[in-house]
């Protein structure tokens, strides 16, 4: 059976349309770390570890009661296992494609929330979603230029290039839907704060471990390195706090698709502050997705 879910209000769609700014914004001061010596696994684990902190001191200040039924107490280390592996994947992602190119795969997750939502819940997904689907493919076949028709160097010399980037993206797509399915469904009634708390605090601890074992962290070599980190830390604990807060009360399988914005302000900010830019086509590729599941996040359920 469908799930329906409620019309956005004018508070809520302003709500997602600003976390869509955030994570924007997070992911190109994301590029510009990693272009000046940052290692995925290094910024992963200081985002990470700072938004725990913050919220922590949040909930002891706020007396936040910490009381977790057993179901929420197996759901929450599986969401920190998967939000940890989808930042790893599109950190990876977004060091390897333009970041608006990046963003616009991971922003496929609408979709992947479905489907999960449809096998693990049985929930089938509706008609409007369904007419979306064929718009938001050829809007990425486009975007990616996945014939090396823009970039010149033909279909098998364009996925040499942006291969491994969009396998990392769509990683990140299907374990954060994964991630989003289960908050709503096996977490919803959890407070947010202590939400974030416990995720964040898991993605710190597997993002540290993970680059313990693999040579240490890797730092800035440059001050504009740290900028990158430190404005990257500062945007994402910022907008996954009120992601985890507001989303799963607005309903996560229809509404998360307004956040597909996203990638229209990580290319405005990426030509601003790296000078990355992408072909008309792509552009115009770009659009259709954005457009398509704006259509989805706005209709009238």
């Amino acid at each position: 059976m469908s799930t329906p879910t409620r019309a956005l209000s004018t508070a809520a769609f302003l709500t997602l349309l600003s976390i869509a700014a955030l994570m924007g914004a997070n992911h190109v001061a994301a590029r510009l770390a990693f272009d000046h010596g940052v290692s995925v696994s290094t910024a992963v684990t200081v985002r990470s570890v700072s938004t725990a902190v913050v919220v922590g001191a949040l909930l002891l200040l706020q007396h936040v009661p910490v009381a977790l039924t057993p179901r929420q107490r197996k759901a929450l280390p599986a969401i920190g296992v998967l939000i940890a592996v989808q930042s790893l994947c599109l950190y990876s992602a977004v060091a390897r494609l333009p970041v608006a190119l990046a963003l616009l795969v991971f922003n496929s997750f609408p979709l992947t929330t479905a489907l999960w939502a449809r096998v693990l819940y049985g929930h089938r997904p509706e008609r409007t979603l369904l007419l979306a689907m064929p718009v938001i493919l050829l809007g990425l076949l486009l975007a990616l230029d996945v014939l090396g028709a823009a970039s010149g160097l033909g279909a098998a010399g364009q996925w040499r290039q942006i291969g491994m980037g969009v396998a990392f993206a769509l990683g990140a797509s299907f374990t954060f839907g994964l991630a989003l399915v289960l908050t709503q469904h096996e977490a919803g009634g959890l407070d947010g704060r202590l939400r974030t708390f416990g995720t964040m605090a898991m993605v710190g601890l597997l993002a540290g471990s993970g680059a313990l074992a693999t040579g240490g962290f890797a730092w800035p070599d440059a001050t504009a390195g740290w900028w990158g980190l430190a404005l990257l830390t500062l945007l994402y604990g910022t907008g996954i706090t009120i992601l985890f807060t507001v989303l799963p009360r607005l309903g996560v399988v229809g509404n998360s698709a307004i956040m597909n914005v996203e990638p229209v302000f990580a290319l405005v900010l990426a030509w601003v502050v790296l000078g990355q830019a992408i072909a008309p086509v792509q552009v115009l590729g770009a659009l259709l997705v954005v457009g398509a599941v704006i259509w989805l996040g706005t209709r009238k359920k």
